[in-house]
């Protein structure tokens, strides 16, 4: 109980993106506080949210889903339960059980965001997931020799330089409650996850760019730590922020969130090199010059997979916040804060000899 007081006590965050990225974040800012609001895309065009909205006419719920399972309590049990992909069967097979159940609250509440602030609240996750707006839109995009693409996937596997990006129907509205959330945030935290599908796609709402802008929150960008194949290949820190400030404008973000991790294993580079992959770099100073604060930190999870580690990312988010704003004087964030870091020593070895995978406390 102790705990959930402390976690309901911690700062108000909203996380605006998409995508698998926003999950990783999310699944390290639960540890801090439970006052999050996960705002997310709604341009999903493939696999079961793909169908999905065909077939029902509903926003897609796959990235919603995600997003639920993350900010779990039980998460292990409910990605098992939410993530169960049938195999077979008529109209079912590809579907995930969480997306059917996201569209059977749907019809029984009468709204998609009904049906998710109900799922927010029967799973008791820390938090709540709103989509950026309750109706589905379109992506297009225009590429640097001006042939129009649509359709989020096709976007992502574009073989030629995104150059500007737009939503249809361009005048969508955003959700009340997602504006209630930026506007009352101690800190808004775009991405991480893809660019141009998963992040920039949300502040082409109507009213999103401005309500971020116009908040007295904290603004961090993170940005991703390898290029994506057809959609920002190539790309520094620098295009990255720039395509982010030419899809929205100057003081949407304060600070930007970059990997400094150099050493990665050869093998592990050289699988991401053949699929078009490679570590996004960075110039600090040119980056300063951009306007923003530069955050650097070793952010790597070295798995099967190069992303973010959960638990880093969130560590060097929360550090900002509480030293920016003086949080360090309020002690019900200061003991989360370090309850965090217990609770991560006590997941690896007591002695401090052997770090938790997931844990950036620790000493080897």
């Amino acid at each position: 109980m102790l705990r959930w007081r402390l976690l309901g006590r911690g700062p108000h965050i909203v996380v605006i993106g998409g995508g698998t990225g926003l999950s990783v974040l999310l699944r390290g800012l639960k540890e801090y506080t439970s006052n999050i609001t996960a705002v997310v895309s709604v341009a999903d065009d493939g696999g079961s949210s793909g169908r999905i909205r065909e077939e029902f006419g509903m926003v897609p719920v796959g990235d919603i889903r995600n997003c639920i399972v993350a900010l779990s309590d039980r998460e292990d049990l409910m990605e098992q339960v939410f993530n169960y992909r049938f195999e077979r069967g008529e109209g079912l097979k590809g579907h995930s059980l969480g997306n059917l159940l996201l569209v059977g609250m749907s019809y029984l509440t009468g709204s998609f965001h009904d049906a998710v602030s109900n799922i927010n609240e029967v799973l008791h996750i820390r938090g709540k997931v709103v989509p950026v707006t309750d109706e589905p839109v379109t992506l297009k995009a225009i590429l640097d020799d001006d042939t129009e693409i649509v359709g989020e996937s096709c976007v992502s596997c574009s073989e030629r330089p995104i150059v500007r990006l737009m939503i249809e129907p361009e005048d969508v509205k955003p959700l009340d409650e997602a504006l209630e959330a930026i506007a009352a945030a101690d800190a808004v935290v775009l991405g991480p996850g893809s660019l141009f599908t998963s992040i920039i796609p949300n502040l082409l709402v109507d009213g999103i760019t401005d309500a971020v802008i116009s908040s007295s929150a904290m603004k961090f960008y993170v940005c991703n730590v390898m290029t994506q194949s057809g959609e920002t290949d190539f790309f520094t820190a620098q295009d990255h922020l720039n395509a982010l400030l030419e899809h929205s404008r100057k003081g949407i973000t304060d600070y930007i969130v970059v990997n400094d991790q150099e050493n990665v294993e050869k093998e592990l580079l050289d699988r991401y090199k053949e699929e078009g992959a490679i570590p996004v770099r960075y110039d600090k100073e040119a980056l300063e010059a951009m306007g923003v604060k530069v955050l650097e930190a070793d952010l790597l999870n070295e798995k099967e997979v190069l992303r973010h580690n959960s638990a880093r990312l969130a560590e060097v988010i929360m550090k900002q916040i509480y030293k920016k704003n003086g949080f360090w004087k309020r002690m019900h964030w200061y003991y989360s804060y370090y309850a965090v870091k217990r609770n991560c020593r006590k997941r690896g070895n007591d002695t401090g000899r052997e770090r938790c995978e997931e844990c950036p406390f620790q000493t080897k």
